[in-house]
């Protein structure tokens, strides 16, 4: 996009190192005013949503006897943990209210694909085979609740213009 007419970048000379980071800083400033209600619903429900994956994913090496699952649960792990750190600064840089730890459990709001406390019970207490069949059907539909948040968040009109919530 343009330079806003009368900006400082505006004044800088159009070769200049300066220009450049100025531009720059108007680009990052733009970006965190755009933003709507749907956008910080959406990354604060989802920190949550991540904080239960990562749940799910903790409880791999303990209980599966396959290398193949507790290699899918480091990578979800190591994803997830970035996700939330990225989601968490883009709140906290929009001046919105960060969730801290726990966010899973204190979330009040009934999210699609969340594991029912029932099941992440019976998750805890299996073991081998049984462990990784309930893991992945129940990482499979928790993903599922994801994507089905997203096509919602897609779905508002004026949400995820910001290049970081989209």
């Amino acid at each position: 996009g343009a330079v806003r007419a009368g900006g400082p970048a505006a004044t800088i000379p159009p070769d200049s190192t300066a220009r450049l980071e100025a531009i720059y800083r108007e680009r990052i400033e733009a970006s965190q005013t755009r933003f709507t209600e749907a956008d910080v619903r959406f990354m604060t429900r989802m920190i949550a949503h991540h904080a239960q994956a990562l749940e799910m994913a903790g409880l791999a090496p303990n209980r599966s006897e396959d290398p193949d699952i507790e290699i899918l649960a480091a990578r979800l792990h190591a994803a997830q943990v970035d996700e939330i750190a990225t989601m968490r600064r883009w709140l906290a840089e929009r001046g919105q209210a960060v969730p801290g730890p726990g966010a899973s459990h204190a979330h009040p709001e009934p999210m699609p694909g969340m594991v029912s406390p029932e099941r992440m019970r019976e998750l805890e207490a299996a073991r081998g085979l049984s462990f990784d069949l309930l893991f992945l059907t129940q990482m499979i539909e928790h993903h599922q609740g994801a994507v089905q948040m997203v096509r919602e968040l897609f779905a508002t009109d004026g949400a995820a213009q910001d290049e970081a919530a989209f």
